[in-house]
Order: C-alpha cells, then structure tokens, then sequence
C-alpha cells in the first residue's frame, strides 16, 4: 500500500505534469470504484487541473472553474497510479482488465488507476470539497507538518492504553502512516509494536517522536522526483525490516521475525525492540508484551 512518502511524491509527479492541463474524458472501468454520484464524473470534462494535494493517503486532483471541483482517491493496498504520455486509444472496458479509472488529457497524456487481486478497495471521489470525504474529515494531523510539534504528539499519546503499532497506523489519530513505516518506525525507535502507549515516559516519546519524523523525512526525500513507475520498489529497497522476514537485521544482524495477523503482517527485530523475546503470533492467540 502506498503511504504518505509515495503519495507524496505522486502529488508531485503529477502536479508537474497535468497542472493546466484540462480533462477530456473521464472513464471508469470499476463501477465499484466510484464512490460518488454528485457531481457526476463527467463534470470534469474541459475543467483545467489547477492543483494536486495530498491529505494524509488521499491523493487530491483540484479543478477551477465557478465552483471548484476535486477528484480524490486513495489507492488502498493493491491500488496504483500508471501515468503515460501518450494515453492508449483502447477502450476500456469493465471487468477486462485492472483499470479502475482511466483520466485522458488534453495533450494526449493521462493516467490509469488500477487495482490488483480480487479484494477490490480503491476508492474514487468527486466532490465540491475534500471535506466531503469521509476518509479525509476523520484524518488526524499530518506527522511531517511544520506546526506538528513533540508536544502534539506526546498529548496524542497521553493516557492512550493502545499498542504503538496500532496507533501509528489510525488515519484519525495520525495521517499518512500505513503497514510499512510504522514497522519501520518502531524499529529505529526500539520499541516493541505491543507496547502501550501509555507506558511512555517523556525520553521515550521524545524517540519515538525523532524516529517518526526521521524515518517520514528520509523517505519523503527519497521519493521524491522519482516517476511513478519506480516508487513501489524504492519504497522496497529502503525498507530495514518491513517485508524482510528471515533476513538479518542491518543493525544487530538478529533475524527479522514476523507476526500474522488476518489480513496482514508486521516484521520486527527481537534483539532492537523487545529484548530478545519473540512475539507471539495473534493468529495462536498468543500475546508477549
């Protein structure tokens, strides 16, 4: 799943190259998809991109006119972005391919938002303002925000008897941070996922706070500049333990473990987060903290 520093850079890869550009048709190929009916999606049609925003994991298309419109979408896990120069002239058709949505532009360029597998969550928007969004009004604050100090996180800590992983990943308590770099987070931090934020001392919100900051900002300036084509697997090859079950550390060379949960997994190093102890797997029923 793309997260704040891939987003982030997907805002900019196509702030540069469809600001001024106006939309000459819009199609979707998942009707599923389209989350909105209000304005309907062919109102983008000769409207002129004047913006792209992000908030939070939401990437946000703003389009001038009389009455400002956007389109919003979040990419969900197996979701993707496919810009092209040249849009193809083929049609679209639903359910033949993985092509959500297919946006042409002006100049002839445009880009596809497809979805692999069979779970399909990518989710499209058109509306007067992002607002509207049920995703965006419930985000929290935005981690790399300048005004986004230790002392607003330490108060979004404070008294909270949930597990770091968990929170880091709660778009309303935090925006941006997904599967990965809370992993990633947690491991430069030395933190165990399972530890309660409420256990906290000033010190180690104070590292966990330097460990989210430096780990966004590393990653955002990796990301950045890079084409759209490429991000996925930069976000792969920095990754220390996220994804890296079975291999060693980079920093103790202990073996990076992993804990499955329904849906999803999480990587951790034993010896860097939780004093040797493997944790035990959530699918057993089984909780070390």
């Amino acid at each position: 799943m793309p997260e704040m520093p891939e987003v982030e850079a997907l805002a900019q890869f196509l702030r540069e190259r469809t600001v001024g550009r106006a939309v000459t048709s819009a199609r979707v190929a998942a009707i599923a998809a389209l989350k909105t009916f209000d304005p309907p999606l062919h109102a983008l049609e000769g409207r002129a991109v004047t913006d792209v925003a992000r908030h939070g994991k939401f990437l946000d298309l703003v389009f001038g006119g009389a009455e400002p419109l956007h389109l919003v979408f979040h990419l969900a896990r197996a979701g993707w972005l496919r810009w092209y120069d040249q849009l193809p002239a083929t049609v679209v058709r639903p359910g033949k391919s993985p092509i959500a949505l297919r946006v042409r532009l002006d100049d002839g360029s445009g880009f596809d938002l497809t979805e692999a597998g069979t779970k399909k969550s990518l989710a499209v928007y058109v509306v007067r303002d992002p607002g509207e969004v049920p995703g965006i009004a419930r985000l929290g604050p935005d981690p790399m925000r300048d005004d986004f100090t230790l002392d607003d996180f330490a108060a979004i800590l404070a008294g909270r008897r949930t597990q770091l992983k968990g929170l880091l990943r709660d778009q309303s308590v935090i925006a941006g941070i997904g599967n990965a770099y809370s992993d990633e987070i947690l491991h430069v931090a030395k933190m165990s996922p399972y530890l309660l934020a409420a256990k906290l001392g000033p010190d180690d919100v104070a590292r966990l706070y330097a460990a989210m900051r430096d780990t966004l900002s590393e990653a955002l300036a990796e990301a950045s500049g890079k084409p759209a084509a490429e991000l996925k697997d930069s976000k792969r090859r920095r990754m220390r333990v996220h994804g890296r079950t079975g291999e060693a550390c980079p920093v103790c060379g202990d073996t990076v473990r992993q804990v499955i949960f329904h849906d999803s997994t999480f990587q951790y190093c034993p010896t860097c987060q939780t004093g040797g102890k493997p944790l035990a797997d959530r699918v057993l029923s089984r909780l070390l903290k």
